[in-house]
């Protein structure tokens, strides 16, 4: 008991850093408010669309991913010349102001296209911010306490912002929910406003096309960064199954009430953040390798298992199980990018990179539990998306099989070309 409170204080330690506190409190704020947009946003859909508010959301889902995936590393790379504090209090005020227009909306084509540039500018906003994390923390303990932070706000996010979004919903319309959602954002560039944020070591003589595509060639060309996307396709498969087919075996397959689905996704988040809490102790005894090698055994196997799933309390057993392989694979991924490009001005745009390769990894295992879910069955698609987890293990246990940092070598080779 005493040491598990040990380490809670241990990993609150990084919060006495005044820059890091004013910019984790950012995100934080920021992550409830595109929590609260997320829940009007399907309350909108449904007032719109009605039954067919699972296609229009269907659609939001593909455009926010593709949008990440097709324009996080050039619009970083566009962005990294300038001030970094001003592009992050921007990115945020633009993601405000867009957030604004939505109580205007009146058809179902608008809300596409302003998902469409409100993921634009986050394209933009998280891999920056994740890169900057580093930047503050330098020394490799502290920034590894902040990633299990960092884990635990998102985690905390799904579970929080539907709650104070049915709190709000007491007091004021479906338009309300958008103002609040505004304030976040706000609030959000206020606190980093605040902060004393770090320049950017940026340098490049490259084009803004060049210097994206240099962060790609980099990042698939360093082992330990492939094996780190492959790892996080593992996660990815995990983490789909749960938020797309949940619904469908508790309220489908059981007969449980819709609280009985928020449950079991609150569940998969405490797997989540127990897990990550427990990451800066395993980190001392193992190397991320092993610990992502262990969380992607995890998610392959719990899916596995799930195929044979017939009751209630298992299923949130699996969920826990599948939320703490899914932890231990994206927690420490950040140590990995950041180490990869120590002292680097490629730092921001390799974070791009990993933001937009994990955008991608999730599109496909939506993609594959949504559309096997409704063709094949839960059960088949629990067997399919566990060989897609093995995949990634494997693929990221044959790619990454040392403990070593080989980006020297790529930069080496991609000076050279030039």
């Amino acid at each position: 008991m005493r040491a598990a409170g040990t380490r809670r204080i241990d990993m609150l330690r990084v919060l006495s850093n005044p820059t890091f506190r004013a910019f984790y409190l950012a995100q934080v704020v920021s992550l409830i408010g595109t929590g609260l947009a997320t829940v009007a946003l399907g309350l909108m859909a449904f007032k719109l669309a009605g039954s067919a508010a699972g296609a229009v959301l269907g659609t939001v889902l593909a455009l926010k991913t593709l949008t990440t995936v097709g324009l996080s590393s050039f619009i970083t790379a566009t962005l990294e010349k300038f001030p970094r504090r001003r592009v992050l209090i921007g990115l945020e005020l633009m993601r405000g102001a867009v957030m604004l227009t939505f109580p205007f909306v009146t058809e179902i084509w608008q809300i596409y296209f302003l998902i469409a540039l409100l993921h634009s500018a986050s394209a933009g906003l998280v891999p920056s911010l994740r890169a900057t994390i580093p930047d503050i923390l330098p020394d490799e303990r502290d920034y590894t306490r902040a990633l299990t932070l960092t884990q635990i706000a998102y985690d905390m996010e799904t579970v929080v912002s539907p709650l104070i979004a049915l709190l709000l919903l007491t007091l004021v319309q479906l338009e309300g929910l958008f103002v609040a959602a505004v304030g976040g954002f706000i609030a959000s560039a206020a606190l980093l406003a605040c902060s004393s944020i770090p320049k950017q070591n940026f340098t490049s003589e490259l084009g803004i096309r060049g210097r994206a595509a240099r962060g790609i060639r980099i990042y698939l060309g360093t082992p330990m960064l492939k094996g780190l996307f492959a790892f996080t396709f593992s996660a990815a498969c995990a983490s789909a199954m749960v938020l797309v087919n949940t619904v469908v075996l508790v309220q489908s397959n059981l007969g449980f009430e819709p609280q009985f689905t928020v449950l079991a996704l609150a569940v998969f988040g405490c797997g989540s953040m127990t897990v990550a809490l427990l990451v800066p102790s395993l980190l001392d005894r193992f190397s991320e390798r092993v610990i992502m090698v262990a969380g992607a055994c995890v998610c392959a196997g719990g899916l596995t298992a799930g195929a044979a799933i017939n009751g209630y309390v298992a299923m949130l057993m699996l969920w826990f199980g599948l939320g703490s392989g899914y932890s231990l694979i994206l927690t420490p991924a950040g140590r990995l990018v950041a180490r990869a490009t120590a002292g680097s001005p490629d730092r921001q745009v390799l974070f791009a990179t990993q933001f937009a390769l994990t955008q991608a990894c999730w599109l496909v295992g939506y993609l594959t539990a949504g559309m096997a879910g409704a063709t094949a069955g839960v059960a088949f698609t629990f067997l399919i998306l566990a060989a897609m987890a093995a995949g990634g293990l494997v693929i990221g246990a044959r790619v990454w099989r040392a403990d070593r940092v080989d980006v020297a070598a790529v930069v080496g080779a991609d000076l050279g070309e030039r």
